[in-house]
């Protein structure tokens, strides 16, 4: 999704996009107030349960979920319980277009949309060098030839400027542990016209099962990326549990 990062990103072994009760980890107890300290556009606090006890904006950054939790992003049901099908619909996508799938993870996502972009490219980006070997294996075995797989960093995806149609991030953004200063090189990286899709639980909605730091409301999500220049262009909300919310340049 993921050093922090991706989620895919961005590791223990918590998984971003799991109810509590699949959680693998042991929860944090901690009786003393919570203590926040500011640096930079950064704060420190003690951490949440699911939190890594570092916020950005007012949002405290979740736990990741590394390469071992690899078969939870591969699950038969995926396709039924988050309806990936219409999201590949929602990004509206051109044949030739290049995509960056960032926190790409096993390649979920970056196999469905090399697909989708026949006489484009899939920029397939995650900071796991465990991650890079599922997605070299999987480019094999899919025989998929436009799928170039990306190790980057908690704070650069490498990605040369100008050069993505549209960059997606989906259930991996609330993991970065440096979400402003990988927006602001994902933003670097957009062609003219370029999009930032991100894909995230609906914290609006107390009945989506999955926990408090893993999901993200559409203000959050908008003072986020609003702070690096960009602004929302729309909230497609076709998908049964998170948003799909595209955003470009001002």
């Amino acid at each position: 999704m993921r050093p922090n990062f991706l989620c895919v990103l961005l590791i223990g072994l918590t998984a971003c996009n799991r109810p509590q009760s699949a959680n693998q980890t042991t929860a944090k107890t901690d009786s003393t107030p919570p203590k926040t300290q500011q640096t930079s556009f950064y704060a420190e606090k003690t951490p949440a349960y699911d939190g890594i006890g570092r916020t950005y904006l007012g949002r405290e950054i979740s736990q990741v979920m590394g390469h071992l939790g690899a078969e939870w992003l591969e699950r038969p049901e995926r396709q039924q319980e988050e309806r990936t099908d219409l999201l590949l619909d929602a990004l509206a996508l051109k044949p030739t277009d290049v995509v960056a799938d960032i926190g790409a993870g096993t390649g979920y996502f970056s196999f469905r949309l090399a697909r989708a972009v026949p006489q484009g490219k899939v920029l397939a980006v995650d900071i796991q060098p465990e991650m890079i070997e599922y997605l070299n294996d999987g480019k094999k075995k899919e025989n998929l030839t436009n799928v170039e797989p990306v190790l980057g960093t908690i704070t650069d995806p490498k990605l040369p400027a100008n050069s993505v149609d549209l960059a997606l991030m989906v259930d991996a953004y609330h993991e970065f542990s440096n979400p402003r200063e990988m927006g602001i090189a994902l933003a670097r990286s957009l062609k003219p016209g370029g999009r930032i899709v991100l894909v995230e639980y609906r914290a609006e909605d107390p009945n989506v099962p999955i926990k408090e730091h893993h999901k993200m409301s559409v203000m959050q999500a908008t003072r986020e990326m609003t702070a690096i220049g960009l602004k929302l262009l729309k909230n497609d909300s076709r998908l049964p549990q998170q948003h799909v919310l595209i955003f470009g340049k001002k």
